[in-house]
């Protein structure tokens, strides 16, 4: 075909106006190859363009005519169906650039996805939202680039910019999908690694740029760019992913080691860290790790908490394949993981999800629903059906992209309740007059069921607060759904017991016993969180009164009160040596501190506890069972000591498992102290805390007689020494974990260790001075 049989375009000037306006929402109407009366017309905007022409599948070629402000564009009548075609442009170098063009695709979503969407109810949102590079097949060859889809539904027109078009703000509008608020666009060229954001014109005609919700890589803070990315990951941990999948959580041990990436150790990234924290993980015997908002945020101070980045690992520490490496290096160490989620609120930066079509679109556009007073940003439109698509699908997204292995949901008091931090006059009641947002708990409720249904082996677990009933309860049976529950009350009984001096604390020993009043009416973790350490509060070990190595007494004691008590265990990181100052997410822990035997001894007696945990199932088998737990003696506050057995399966007279445990929180020696205990014959003490006093003796492997005697509403009766400041725990010689951990012995006094211990997670030929084997190396 020669040029001149082409005809002069008969063109649309208000789509024209429109479309160099920035306000044409359906570009593909102008541009791109349309059939009509006059056979085939295409039209392309190549603004700096001297000459334009079209290749076409056949081989024809033909020549657009400039219209004008850079649109180009021709009518052939010898062409009757639409063609494969490429742009061949000059610019007036000498080169003709061939060039595919954008306009002549079709939309990459389809009615069924942009249903769902708008139905809330497609569970794999980021596959069909988002930035993704895709390739077609074509008679002038495959077209490899990158298709581009937003929600913003109130937008008068959408581009994308980026690398691939030099941040212009016209060369890519977008098409908006009939009334779905959906807006499209594949660009051929662009690649993976580009970076790109949305040019979002609103109702008031205020063009914004803003970053895509969806994006799964950015840059970092105070650069605002998404970044293209594609997983190249090959997993390798087939056997963890099975055996979580066959596996109950609630009926295993889960011993968690909270962390703050950033500030573990600063100079390491996720790959970085693949290597220490996991060895170092390992080697302190922790069943899971759980990580402090890896999402994208601006603010390095909030610790993820203040969200920008819903679907983005943060790019501060390497790529989303790095952070696969280090979810994977983790399970093939027999370590879950563990993330912090965080629903409840999210920024306010203008550049993310605040008023992202120009009005309130993710948060609630009512303040008194949609502002957070307490912690200064916006509160998502749980009734709304994408927002709640958008939530929802994203703790799939962690769930199941990242082979996360559960999901700790952040402030989940705050989204039950609609007065949450807000005054008389400041808040809006429910349907039926309540206080209840029934919006966020249809969307908790909705999250955990699709969870569960879709995930096998995993867990969620609530930060809530207040009493409201039912937490972990399964949905069908009115409760929220989550697996676990933080046990807030105990925390706050606990450490206001330890800031006591150990003489007045006869004075307020219910602050430990209350706990075990509604220890099973959910299944609680306790958690020692980052929350616990900062803003004031001082660090775990400052907590208590005294002399230093009171202090320090008090704080294993206190551990091993942790480890025993009903419920899964959390410990923030630097807790488990016992770090001196308090957490800053600005530089790293006081490691150093590991070079002292008395906080070197902490470190081992964390090693120990969960060696004796993980291998004895009385400890954690039947944690959210009346059955597991029975006090010994409750009401000893005048020796400010309190004792009770922990139990597992079986006939507690001849075969189930065991512990006894004995804490002694005052500032004496309980000698010959009396417990009752349900089977006679040989029990040889497992834990002794103040034996990892590095100049202490340990009665760590005694093994003592118990007598029929009844005692403590118990047949046999036995008598032990419980050191000041100390938890004891015994159990029967003749167990198999008694057995394999009868070579747990604390070394004798004075004999710390001569050397300075490897940086953590660095290995070793030298074992630590108190290294209890493990039974099992189940990695529940």
């Amino acid at each position: 075909m020669t040029p001149d049989t082409s005809q002069a375009p008969s063109l649309d000037e208000a789509a024209i106006n429109a479309f160099l306006g920035g306000r044409n929402g359906q570009p593909h109407d102008l541009l791109g190859q349309h059939l009509g009366p006059g056979g085939l017309t295409i039209t392309a905007f190549r603004p700096f363009a001297t000459r334009v022409s079209a290749r076409l599948d056949p081989g024809d070629r033909v020549e657009l005519q400039h219209v004008r402000d850079g649109i180009w564009s021709m009518t052939s009548p010898d062409f009757t169906r639409a063609h494969d075609y490429r742009l061949l442009v000059e610019y007036g170098d000498g080169v003709e650039h061939e060039q595919d063009d954008p306009y002549r695709f079709a939309p990459t979503l389809g009615e069924i996805d942009r249903h769902l969407i708008n139905e809330g109810r497609h569970e794999q949102l980021w596959t069909v939202l988002g930035a993704h590079v895709r390739h077609y097949p074509g008679p002038l060859g495959e077209v490899w680039g990158v298709s581009f889809a937003v929600w913003a539904p109130r937008a008068k027109a959408v581009h994308v910019i980026g690398d691939f078009n030099d941040w212009d703000r016209r060369s890519h509008p977008m098409r908006a999908l009939g009334e779905s608020g959906i807006w499209e666009l594949f660009l051929p060229g662009a690649r993976e690694g580009m970076n790109y954001q949305f040019a979002v014109r609103g109702p008031d005609e205020l063009v914004r740029l803003k970053t895509d919700p969806m994006a799964r890589m950015t840059e970092v803070a105070p650069k605002q760019a998404a970044i293209v990315t594609e997983t190249h990951y090959a997993w390798r941990d087939d056997d963890w992913m099975e055996h979580r999948r066959t596996s109950n959580v609630h009926q295993g041990p889960m011993s968690t080691y909270e962390v703050h990436l950033g500030s573990w150790r600063q100079e390491l990234g996720y790959r970085g860290l693949a290597e220490h924290l996991v060895n170092y993980v390992r080697d302190l015997g922790f069943t899971h790790v759980e990580f402090l908002p890896v999402m994208e945020h601006p603010y390095v101070p909030s610790w993820g908490y203040h969200v920008t980045g819903y679907y983005a690992v943060s790019s501060r520490w390497g790529t989303p394949d790095d952070f696969r490496f280090l979810v994977d290096e983790l399970h093939r160490a027999g370590i879950g993981v563990l993330l912090d989620w965080v629903p409840g609120h999210f920024a306010t930066d203008e550049w993310a999800l605040a008023r992202f079509d120009g009005l309130p679109l993710y948060e609630h556009p009512d303040p008194r629903k949609g502002w957070h007073p307490e912690w200064g940003s916006n509160i998502f439109d749980y009734g709304r059906p994408e927002v709640r698509n958008f939530l929802v699908a994203n703790a799939i997204y962690w769930l199941e992209e990242f082979h996360v292995d559960g999901l700790r949901v952040d402030g989940v008091a705050s989204m039950l309740y609609l007065d949450y931090a807000r005054n008389a006059g400041e808040w809006v009641p429910n349907k039926d007059g309540g206080r209840e947002n029934l919006e966020a708990v249809e969307l908790l409720k909705e999250t955990n069921g699709t969870a569960y249904k879709r995930v096998g082996g995993i867990v969620t677990i609530a930060e809530e607060s207040t009493t409201w009933p039912g937490v972990t309860k399964p949905t069908d049976q009115g409760g929220l759904g989550f697996g676990f529950k933080w046990n807030m009350g105990w925390m706050n009984d606990s450490l206001k017991y330890l800031g006591e001096e150990p003489i007045y604390r006869k004075h307020h020993h219910g602050k430990l016993t209350f706990s075990l009043v509604y220890a099973f009416d959910e299944n609680f973790v306790l958690p020692i969180s980052h929350d616990e350490v900062v803003h004031g509060k001082g660090s775990l070990l400052r907590k208590s009164r005294g002399p230093r190595e009171e202090q320090v007494a008090t704080l294993r004691a206190f551990l091993a009160y942790l480890w025993c008590h009903p419920g899964k265990q959390l410990l923030f990181m630097g807790c488990e040596f016992g770090q001196e100052s308090e957490w800053s997410e600005g530089r790293s822990l006081d490691w150093w501190l590991l070079d002292q035997p008395l906080h070197y001894r902490v470190h081992n007696l964390v090693k120990d506890l969960n060696a004796i945990y993980r291998s004895h199932p009385a400890l954690w088998e039947l944690d959210a069972d009346r059955a597991g737990f029975e006090w010994l003696e409750a009401d000893d506050a005048a020796h400010n000591t309190f004792s009770w057995l922990r139990l597992g399966r079986g006939d507690r007279a001849t075969d189930a498992p065991v512990v006894a445990c004995v804490m002694n929180f005052s500032g004496q020696t309980q000698e010959s102290y009396r417990i009752g205990l349900p089977r006679g014959g040989r029990w040889t003490v497992v834990l002794d805390t103040a034996g990892y006093h590095p100049d202490a003796p340990s009665s760590t492997g005694r093994v003592v007689e118990a007598r029929e005697e009844a005692w403590h509403d118990q047949p046999y009766a036995v008598d032990v020494t419980v050191p000041r400041l100390s938890t004891v725990w015994l159990v029967p010689v003749d167990e198999p974990a008694a057995r394999a951990l009868a070579g747990t012995v604390v070394p004798e006094a004075g004999t710390g260790p001569d050397h300075a211990p490897a940086l953590p997670g660095e290995p070793t030929d030298e074992q630590p001075d108190t290294v209890p084997p493990t039974s099992n190396g189940d990695p529940s």
